[in-house]
């Protein structure tokens, strides 16, 4: 079919494939050719945006982003890739407003849009502000993996490691596949000196699903201290290539100083100091739950979201009878299975003294979370 014959719509799908495959410069080209047929077409002004915020060229972007809103003031996407741009050009004041405006026109139950917004936000170093919006995506669709990633990104952030530990968890309950969740998780495992957790997680990554040299180098040194392998094993040899690949190739005198500095003097190995994480994206959604009101009892929420409320004594008797699988089981012994998997996947041991103890270790672990 020849571009003389294309209708706006089809322009913008057209311009949309390119622009998936980081073609935008094509995907430019084409618009442009569209625009000279349909000039209001708004669609094709957005499409024409985003491939210039792609491609970088922020006033070029902007201007045709407020192009678009010149022509519908209501266009959500308009609205959420001119609030971009602005940050982009430091208009922090006219981002905000523009990403307010969407939510008041009622599209916090977008989650891929407010899932945009956070993230706009939260590259740009706008944690308290990224919240919300992350906050809105996890209330809008509750089993997304992306957004309880998200909100454990922004937990750790806020400097709130057991909500970090537990949204993590959470999307990796929800999508065992989510490698960027996967790692950034066993990278807070490292700073926190739980090596033999932080590589149970790193071993069920593939090279390939590494792009920061941090997890790597670490992977690395705990295989080889935990594993006793040498420089020259096979099994570190695709570790090392996908390191190479991202900042060439590792210098032997620079690995063993690496490890000299992670060892304590115990012989144990940790980074302390280290929490240079690769940037992704909230804090925990206690701000969109119901608080309990006094003489309430305590309430918490599983990794599969459910909640349970009540005493201490109640909530694990609810826990154990919700679980299927250890229903008929005493308590002392699904209280131990779940301690063995939180130290597994943690490293934190959970006391089994008494049910508070044994819930506030479990959210210490982030098998759980107390939410009130």
């Amino acid at each position: 079919m020849s571009e003389a014959f294309f209708s706006s719509d089809e322009f913008d799908e057209q311009a949309h494939h390119l622009y998936n495959e980081g073609r935008y410069d094509e995907a430019l080209a084409l618009l442009r050719d569209g625009l000279t047929l349909y000039p209001h077409a708004v669609e094709l002004h957005v499409g024409t945006a985003y491939a210039h915020l792609a491609r970088e060229s922020f006033a070029w972007a902007r201007q045709a982003f407020e192009r678009a809103i010149g022509l519908d003031a209501d266009h959500e996407d308009a609205l959420a890739g001119l609030g971009e741009v602005l940050l982009k050009l430091g208009d922090r004041a006219g981002a905000l407003r523009a990403f307010e405006r969407i939510v008041v026109l009622g599209f916090g139950d977008d989650h891929e849009l407010m899932l945009q917004v956070g993230r706009a936000l939260f590259r740009e170093g706008l944690i308290g502000q990224a919240q919300r919006f992350f906050e809105l995506a996890g209330a809008a669709h509750p089993q997304s993996a992306e957004a309880s990633a998200c909100l454990g990104y922004v937990a750790h952030r806020l400097g709130h490691d057991a909500n970090a530990l537990y949204w993590l968890r959470r999307a990796l309950e929800l999508d065992s596949d989510l490698a960027e969740a996967r790692i950034y998780l066993a990278n807070i495992l490292y700073d926190r000196g739980e090596s033999e957790a932080a590589l149970h997680h790193l071993e069920r990554t593939q090279p390939e699903d590494h792009f920061d040299e941090l997890a790597l180098w670490r992977q690395i040194e705990l295989k080889k201290s935990i594993f006793r392998l040498r420089d020259d094993d096979p099994e570190l040899a695709p570790w090392l290539a996908r390191l190479g690949e991202i900042v060439g190739e590792p210098d032997p005198v620079d690995m063993l100083l690496a490890e000299v500095e992670a060892q304590q003097p115990d012989g144990s190995v940790r980074d302390p100091n280290q929490l240079e994480l690769f940037g992704t994206l909230v804090t925990e959604l206690h701000a969109m739950q119901r608080r309990p009101q006094h003489g309430d009892g305590h309430l918490i929420a599983t990794l599969a979201g459910t909640t349970f409320k009540g005493t201490w004594e109640e909530i694990l008797i609810q826990m154990k009878a919700a679980d299927v699988e250890w229903a008929g089981a005493s308590m002392a012994d699904y209280m131990s299975s779940l301690a063995r998997r939180g130290q597994a996947e943690t490293g934190v041991v959970i006391p089994l003294t008494d049910p508070e103890a044994f819930i506030r270790g479990s959210a210490e672990a982030g098998v759980l979370r107390i939410i009130a």
